[in-house]
C-alpha cells in the first residue's frame, strides 16, 4: 500500500477585533474536513477521537513554574471548545508533552510514547526550547517526528485505517525577545515551522503570528503567566485558532 501525505493546505488566518477583547484566528479546516464529518457522527456510528499534544512546558500546562494549571493550557481550552461545537462526539485530549524538553528529546520519545497513542491529530509544539539547539538541529527532530507521524497507520476496532493529521506550531512568545522584531530567535525558528509545514503539506497553527498581531496593538503582558509561559487569556488564543479548525461548515 502506498503512503499518501494529507493534502497540501496554507492556513490562512484571519484576525477579527472585538473592543476589549484579543484577536480571535479563523483557520482553514479542509485539511481535518473528513474529521469534521467524523466527530458529527452520534452511537453506535461514533468512534473515539484522540487529539495528541507533543511538546514542552507550555502544551503541558505551566504557568509560573512549578505551578501546571492542566485545565486552563490550550490542550484541555481545545477540547472544551470542540466539545462544545460535537456534543455527541467521543474526544481525548492526550499531553505527551515534557517541560524543558526540545525537539530532539521529543523526537526520541515519539515511537513508544506519542504514536502509540493512536493520534488522529498529533499538534507539536517545541519550538520556544528549540533555541538551546539551534535551527539545523530542530530541523532534523522536527523532520523525524512528521515523517513518522506521516508514514503511521492504525486500525479501529471497526475495522477502518486511520492516517494521522500532523498540525505544527510555531511558538507562543517570550517576553525576554522583542516579538515585533523579524529577525529574533524565536523569530527564525517560528520561519522554520512555516517552511516544514508548506515543505511537508501539512497543517500549520501560526501562534507567532497571532501574538505579533496583538503586540503590534497592545502590551502581551495580559498574555503571560512568566516570560516564556502564556497564561489562561495566552492559551485561549491558541485554542481558539485550533478549535477553529474544526467548526461546522453548514
Amino acid at each position: 500500500m502506498s503512503i499518501l501525505k494529507p493534502i497540501h493546505i496554507a492556513f490562512a488566518l484571519l484576525f477579527i477585533c472585538t473592543a476589549g477583547h484579543y484577536c480571535s484566528a479563523q483557520a482553514e479546516s479542509s485539511y481535518v474536513k473528513d474529521l469534521q464529518t467524523e466527530l458529527k457522527k452520534t452511537w453506535p456510528d461514533s468512534r473515539t477521537i484522540n487529539f495528541v499534544f507533543h511538546g514542552h512546558s507550555v502544551p503541558s500546562g505551566y504557568f509560573i513554574t512549578p505551578d501546571v494549571r492542566k485545565f486552563e493550557s490550550y490542550p484541555h481550552l481545545t477540547l472544551v471548545k470542540i466539545k462544545d461545537e460535537y456534543p455527541s462526539a467521543v474526544i481525548n485530549s492526550i499531553t505527551t508533552s515534557i517541560g524543558g524538553e526540545h525537539a530532539e528529546g521529543g523526537a526520541k520519545r515519539f515511537t513508544d510514547e506519542v504514536l502509540t497513542m493512536r493520534p488522529d491529530v498529533l499538534f507539536i509544539d517545541y519550538a520556544l526550547n528549540d533555541r538551546r539547539i539551534g535551527l539545523k538541529r530542530a530541523k532534523v527532530a522536527w523532520q523525524e517526528m512528521i515523517d513518522q507521524a506521516l508514514a503511521y497507520r492504525f486500525t479501529y476496532h471497526t475495522g477502518t485505517e486511520q492516517r494521522v493529521r500532523v498540525v505544527l506550531l510555531t511558538p507562543t512568545p517570550d517576553t525576554t525577545e522583542d516579538i515585533l522584531v523579524e529577525d529574533t530567535p524565536l523569530a527564525q525558528h517560528a520561519k522554520l515551522i512555516r517552511e516544514l509545514a508548506d515543505e511537508n503539506n501539512v497543517g500549520l497553527i501560526d501562534s507567532y503570528a497571532m501574538f505579533k498581531e496583538i503586540a503590534e496593538k497592545e502590551s502581551l503582558s495580559p498574555y503571560m503567566a512568566q516570560s516564556n509561559h502564556i497564561n489562561g487569556k495566552g492559551h485561549q488564543v491558541v485554542a481558539d485558532a485550533i478549535a477553529a479548525l474544526f467548526v461546522r461548515k453548514e
